[in-house]
């Protein structure tokens, strides 16, 4: 939902004024991301606030991207009913934070809606993340070109990363959401080259 430009400034407190306006636990949000980020400059960040269907209730979820000087640092927060163990209702906090030398790819995609009338903002982007930490493999049977041909081929797939993937529409998400991802975007591609 909010991002920050790329220059060298510290941008803590826009950081936890972004989290506050989500309205969602700003407390127990901004308290997981301090930690994570461990004293280190907010370079550039992303909060993006959506909500999840379970069953017949919806529930929320809060994504925290920073961008430091060293590190990429990533916080989802959850909110969960009772359960056997909580049986107050209750939230998670997961962070991980990654070193912008483990950054493998920075994979940005930009949708135009009528893109033969010129140039227009994007309508929706996807910005996937990856350094190594989650792989998936598909795999299909392997086949030959001979329709009568009934032998064993094997297997044939492909190895994939795809650690972290957000996508924002400005019709969802609001009209500074895709602009405030594809900057958050190009700040980390910026880092990542020379890391």
């Amino acid at each position: 939902m909010r991002s920050s430009t790329t220059d060298d400034r510290d941008r803590t407190l826009e950081l936890r004024d972004a989290i506050d306006r989500t309205g969602y636990y700003p407390e127990v949000v901004s308290e997981g991301v301090q930690a994570a980020v461990a004293g280190e400059r907010v370079v550039s960040f992303y909060v993006h606030h959506e909500p999840t269907f379970e069953r017949d209730e919806v529930r929320r979820h809060l994504s925290v991207v920073v961008l430091t000087p060293s590190r990429l640092v990533l916080a989802h927060t959850d909110e969960h009913a009772g359960d056997d163990l909580l049986p107050e209702p209750y939230t998670s906090t997961s962070t991980e934070a990654v070193a912008l030398s483990a950054v493998k790819s920075v994979v940005v995609t930009r949708m135009i809606a009528n893109p033969t009338s010129g140039p227009t903002p994007p309508a929706e982007a996807v910005m996937t993340i990856g350094w190594g930490g989650v792989s998936r493999i598909d795999l299909e049977p392997a086949g030959c070109n001979d329709p009568e041909c009934d032998a064993d081929h094997g297997y044939t797939g492909v190895l994939s990363s795809d650690d972290f993937s957000l996508r924002v529409s400005a019709a969802a998400d609001g009209d500074d959401a895709v602009g405030g991802l594809l900057s958050f975007a190009e700040s980390l591609s910026a880092r990542t080259h020379t890391a």
